[in-house]
């Protein structure tokens, strides 16, 4: 098997790895800030969408669209309680 490694699935690797990333930031943090998690999976979310709009592969396309939405409802979550704070 041979891996086309264009440069959409390059950014796609680069969107995994900000998934992961996050994903182990917030299990090595006791209190994780929510503008880096929420964040960087927003951005996972977005460059893999770039990927998979080239090689498409609908149920990671779809899975990718909620990741982005839950990542824009806790951004959301996190200004509006920052807010609250001031």
């Amino acid at each position: 098997m041979v891996i086309d490694l264009d440069i959409y699935t390059l950014v796609g690797f680069v969107g995994m790895a900000c998934i992961i990333g996050a994903y182990g930031y917030l299990t090595w943090k006791d209190e994780p800030n929510p503008y880096v998690l929420h964040g960087t999976n927003l951005a996972g979310a977005a460059l893999l969408t770039v990927s998979l709009l080239v090689h498409t592969n609908w149920p990671s396309l779809v899975l990718e669209g909620f990741w982005a939405a839950i990542a824009l409802w806790g951004l959301a979550k996190a200004l509006k309680a920052r807010g609250t704070k001031a």
